[in-house]
């Protein structure tokens, strides 16, 4: 088979390939091997140091080899002669078990034995700054209200289109490109697939949406909060459950045209949300966008609370069809396969434990939430996240020991390097007390 890879390859006019994993904190990492040593990667892997990565690793640890997965091999649609390839990692010729790609995996195994395939899509929101990453790149995107603005779309249209058209050449069926809410904000949306194909297309697209915009002269950002007055960016998930017929069982007799099985997804994503937060809003900045006050354009469109709603974007989750749910909690910063795996977790173990989410809020969360006494609050800052984290049960049951505990690790590691920074706002408010 590498044999014929290695063939099939050189057929497209491939020359490199970069042999990538992602680590706990969605970083991406790659070794860049010829053409003709892939028969022996494809054998043995890629080798890592894995404590030069965000795992739970020392530097005595032996080496990790990153096992390519051929048949997800992408060809760089900007630059042909290079492949990426995802791949998983591998320590003693065993799988590292908190390795991101391989927790999905092991979700969408659970998920499998009882009867279910994960389907779902992202919509990653993205601001185009400057090259120094201090402004935005537009100088007269300037409006109070810029969501669909067509000028401004159109001063983007080299870059926005350069990726669409990669899309289309990779067979991923874009269907829409925005200016989204805030100045220098876009989105790009493509065809739903299977939870492992999305986070893969996840992981690709960001690569590429930053690459290209530095061909172009610019700089791409997904971080959740990078402007403090301006819309933050959201990564909304939209999930189904299928079985293995191809049948969406999310369809059903009930409320909106949900079947009870969507109602229990709902009810375990409820449920699961604030204990699975430090994967959907990983970094410190997340909770600048999930906790803001309201921004230029009137509204953060991020939610506050654990609510759920019909065809309304003032909650957690939103129903926007008989076929879906949507979860509009995870930001830019979120690890794709981790995303994935949260999400897919939340909504099996709702639906195993057959949890009821309770009656739907047909009201403006953003205005009327006052009023609401029962619904719980997201997490206010990273360590509460983490800390909620490391006391439910549902990661461990679905992600593993190993996984958690070096999850919680890392992050009580990044917060406490986060407590040492001191910041100007604390001389200003604190030096003359």
């Amino acid at each position: 088979m590498s044999e014929e890879f290695v063939k099939q390859a050189r057929l497209k006019g491939i020359k490199y390939f970069l042999i990538s994993f992602t680590d706990l904190f969605g970083v991406v990492r790659s070794k860049l091997a010829p053409l003709a040593a892939m028969e022996d990667m494809i054998r043995e892997g890629a080798g890592f140091a894995g404590f030069a990565a965000h795992l739970d690793m020392t530097p005595a640890h032996p080496d990790m080899f990153a096992m390519p997965e051929t048949d997800r091999m992408i060809q760089l649609p900007w630059k042909p002669e290079v492949a990426w390839v995802p791949a998983d990692v591998h320590m003693g010729g065993e799988v590292v078990e908190h390795g991101p790609r391989a927790t999905l995996k092991r979700v969408l195994s659970m998920a499998e034995s009882s009867g279910y395939r994960v389907m779902s899509g992202v919509e990653p929101e993205f601001f185009i700054l400057a090259p120094d990453g201090e402004s935005l790149a537009d100088a007269s995107d300037i409006r109070g209200k810029p969501c669909y603005d067509q000028q401004a779309l159109m001063r983007r249209y080299d870059l926005i289109s350069e990726i669409c058209d990669a899309m289309i050449s990779l067979g991923w069926e874009p269907y829409q490109n925005d200016h989204e809410d805030a100045n220098g904000q876009f989105e790009m949306n493509w065809g739903f697939s299977d939870a492992l194909t999305t986070a893969d297309r996840h992981t690709f697209f960001k690569i590429m949406v930053k690459s290209l915009a530095e061909r172009h002269g610019l700089r791409a950002t997904f971080m959740p909060k990078p402007m403090p007055l301006l819309t933050g960016n959201g990564c909304h998930v939209h999930l189904s459950l299928w079985n293995p017929e191809g049948e969406n069982l999310m369809k059903g007799d009930g409320e909106l045209g949900l079947s009870e099985l969507a109602y229990h997804c709902i009810g375990g994503l409820l449920r699961n949300a604030r204990s699975m937060a430090v994967i959907t809003n990983p970094v410190v900045n997340s909770y600048k966008r999930i906790n803001a006050p309201r921004t230029h354009s009137g509204a953060t469109w991020s939610p506050n609370a654990v609510t759920y709603g019909g065809n309304n974007r003032t909650h957690m989750i939103r129903i926007p069809g008989d076929n879906r749910v949507e979860v509009r909690l995870a930001d830019g910063a979120a690890n794709p396969y981790l995303l994935q795996a949260s999400v897919a977790a939340s909504a099996l173990d709702g639906v195993r434990d057959r949890v009821d989410p309770g009656e739907r809020l047909d009201i403006d969360m953003y205005s009327e939430s006052a009023g609401v006494d029962n619904a719980p609050k997201l997490p206010l800052n990273l360590l509460d996240a983490i800390r909620l984290f490391e006391s439910a049960s549902a990661p461990r049951k679905y992600f593993g020991e190993e996984f958690c505990d070096a999850l919680a690790k890392l992050k009580n590691d990044e917060w406490n390097e986060y407590m040492r920074h001191f910041s100007s706002w604390e001389r200003e408010n604190a030096l003359d007390i």
